[in-house]
């Protein structure tokens, strides 16, 4: 790893190349949520990336910030149309500051699991707590850990199986992490990715909201307010910002 990350040039290269990411009918709810939850205010994604869910956002009047770790990433959001207009912090989301305070901050896509260690994602709490407005609220998308697909005794699980793509989970349960192994199969050559990761459960991220003094206001399983449940392979959840 280096000081972009796992999201070096090469990944950031082919990372806007997976339709199922950028496809309207999963791009446009997230967008009109975010912009119903920001009510006119400042909002400010961490892990901004490429700008998947930013420009289009912004491109509905929303004043849009982020903060990027990977470079190759918030240069491919910066060659977009409308990009440029994007201020990006370039840093780590758990501790970089950027000036003013915010009515929305959120963080999708499972990328609460990158922040590998626990104080990590406490830190990440606390960050968004410090540019929320009173009042204001942070929003998570993230999967729920899918350990109940585990056999007992068994470490791999796999996400994807299709003719140019593996994708498989290795999990230790043991430490709570996991790491993500891809195998891409392009122009007939086999490229093996692998980025590591920690999970935590909804009850466990609530506790790091309280922490970081943030009340759990809302928790769907999609975009369009689904209903959260037992059988939910992701959730996205709304913390807001109390006084006192």
């Amino acid at each position: 790893m280096h000081d972009d990350g796992y999201f070096d040039e090469k990944v950031a290269a082919t990372y806007d190349d997976d339709d199922r990411m950028s496809a309207p009918e999963v791009v446009d709810p997230a967008v009109d949520l975010l912009a119903e939850l920001a009510g006119g205010g400042r909002v400010l994604e961490f892990a901004i990336g490429t700008g998947r869910l930013a420009l289009p956002l912004a491109r509905r009047g929303v004043q849009v910030e982020g903060i990027e770790l990977s470079r190759p990433m918030a240069a491919r959001l910066r060659a977009k149309m409308g990009g440029a207009e994007i201020p990006v912090a370039i840093g780590d989301m758990a501790r970089t500051r950027v000036a003013g305070q915010f009515s929305l901050v959120y963080l999708v896509f499972n990328t609460i699991n990158n922040l590998a260690s626990q104080d990590a994602q406490v830190a990440c709490f606390q960050n968004a707590a410090a540019h929320l407005e009173l009042g204001g609220r942070f929003l998570i998308e993230v999967g729920v850990p899918p350990l109940r697909r585990l056999p007992v005794g068994e470490t791999m699980l796999a996400f994807d199986l299709s003719k140019t793509h593996w994708g498989i989970d290795e999990f230790d349960v043991v430490n709570q992490t996991f790491s993500s192994h891809h195998i891409w199969l392009r122009d007939g050559i086999c490229q093996r990715f692998s980025v590591p990761f920690r999970y935590a459960w909804p009850a466990e991220l609530d506790l790091m909201a309280r922490l970081a003094g943030l009340t759990l206001k809302e928790r769907w399983s999609g975009w369009k307010r689904e209903p959260f449940t037992q059988t939910s392979d992701k959730h996205i959840s709304v913390w807001q910002k109390v006084g006192g």
